[in-house]
């Protein structure tokens, strides 16, 4: 038997592809009127004394151990050691949605969520799945992808990974897309598809060119228009990190998350790639659909507040007044292309190695952003040729599947870029042999 409150939310989204879509789980979650919400109360109202969180206070402001505050001074007691709301925090939710729309210039007049603080990408894709993909329900994605969608989709939500080719003849593979799309609306009696859509793409290292983008929009668009229910998840880890001139430089949330009403796209970023954070572990999910009134996006965000609340409870504090103090930073942007630059270096470096060399056991597939590139192997198996590299040369690479094998030139300093790929080329022909 569901929860009021998970009834309550469920009738609020009644009518949205968001509540059309949600999983068995996603339909029993709701975020409780338990201490967090109480708390919250108590912190707007309770002007006398408030004695609801489980924090040591003095004078209404967290202690703080000066073992711990030396070693970030700048910072307040509160902006290091409180638990942050378990959305995030209000200003750098705000300042991140700012961000959004001078980012992606599309975006103006558009309606779309508040951002939702995740402690990092990956937990927001596993909500995503959480909310949307069960056993009945799979997810879609491009071949080759990232490794950690298989583990969250199909052994943590015992579902299916569905994929569709990346690419053929050295460009996006449209038409794959367009059937991978319409064969999983026929396949589902609910007539519903869930598709991830990763730019730059981790581990091919490519975006697509505004006319991709294009083909890719108006093929969702299409699909939605025959009734099917469609929910796109933008996986923006990469976002920004191009390096040739005709890559479409937005996010293509930006013109999804109002396309069409049966279109609910979500934004997955954060600042782990975009501003050199990894270990910040702060990301964040944007919901955006035609039609969706703030009575709608909020009762989704309870939603997830529910799941965030049941696994960790909140993400990390320090990270997330970091961040904001950041981008809030004049600085941040000149700082932020400088490190670009020295991505863009290395990528042309290993353009150039990659364009002047052939090899019978080695495909480059196309890239053109992000941190990575990788090779189809033809006759030579992706583990044996990783290990051949790291035991014969003592280089480290990734073995993503038996035949694709992935080289992050985002780790090389340049003058062991030519070094790594002349060993990657010599081990693979002599494997070939």
């Amino acid at each position: 038997m569901l929860n009021p409150l998970a009834v309550e939310l469920n009738d609020t989204l009644a009518g949205t592809v968001a509540g059309a879509l949600l999983s068995d789980l996603g339909t029993r979650i709701y975020f409780p009127k338990g201490i967090i919400a109480q708390s919250a109360e108590a912190k707007k109202f309770g002007k006398t004394a408030n004695a609801t969180i489980g924090t040591t206070l003095i004078g209404g402001k967290p202690v703080i151990l000066e073992a711990v505050h030396r070693f970030a001074p700048s910072l307040s007691a509160g902006e290091l050691v409180a638990y942050s709301p378990t959305a995030g925090n209000p200003d750098l939710r705000a300042a991140w949605k700012e961000k959004l729309y001078q980012k992606n210039p599309s975006l103006k007049g558009k309606s779309f969520s508040l951002p939702v603080v995740v402690p990092g990408l990956t937990a927001g894709i596993s909500y995503l799945a959480d909310l949307f993909v069960d056993k009945d329900h799979p997810l879609l994605s491009a071949d080759p992808c990232w490794d950690n969608y298989a583990l969250i989709v199909e052994a943590r939500r015992n579902s299916q990974l569905r994929q569709f080719s990346m690419f053929k003849d050295g460009r996006f593979d449209i038409e794959s897309f367009k059937k991978a799309i319409s064969d999983e609306a026929r396949r589902n009696a609910d007539k519903s598809v869930r598709v991830i859509l990763n730019f730059p793409q981790n581990p091919s290292g490519y975006s697509p060119s505004n006319e991709e983008a294009k083909e890719i929009i108006d093929a969702v668009l299409a699909e939605a228009e025959k009734g099917t229910k469609i929910i796109v998840w933008d996986d923006d880890a990469y976002f920004g990190l191009n390096y040739e001139g005709d890559i479409y430089g937005q996010s293509l949330f930006a013109e999804l998350c109002d396309i069409h009403e049966n279109v609910l796209a979500v934004k997955i970023d954060g600042p782990t790639k975009e501003d050199f954070a990894w270990g910040f572990r702060s990301g964040f999910l944007t919901f955006g659909q035609k039609g969706m009134t703030e009575p709608q996006y909020d009762a989704l965000v309870k939603k997830l507040m529910g799941l965030i609340r049941s696994s960790v409870s909140c993400a990390t504090t320090p990270s997330q007044s970091m961040i904001l103090k950041a981008i809030q930073d004049p600085a941040i942007e000149v700082q932020k292309k400088a490190y670009r630059d020295v991505l863009e270096k290395r990528y042309k470096i290993v353009r150039k190695f990659v364009d002047n060399h052939t090899s019978k056991a080695l495909e480059p597939l196309p890239f053109n952003s992000g941190y990575f590139m990788s090779f189809r192997l033809s006759g030579v198996d992706a583990e044996t040729l990783r290990q051949k590299l790291l035991q014969g040369r003592g280089i480290g690479t990734i073995a993503i599947d038996g035949k694709t094998l992935r080289v992050a030139f985002s780790s090389l300093d340049e003058d062991k870029i030519e070094l790594v790929f002349a060993a990657i080329y010599e081990e693979a022909d002599n494997l070939a042999k």
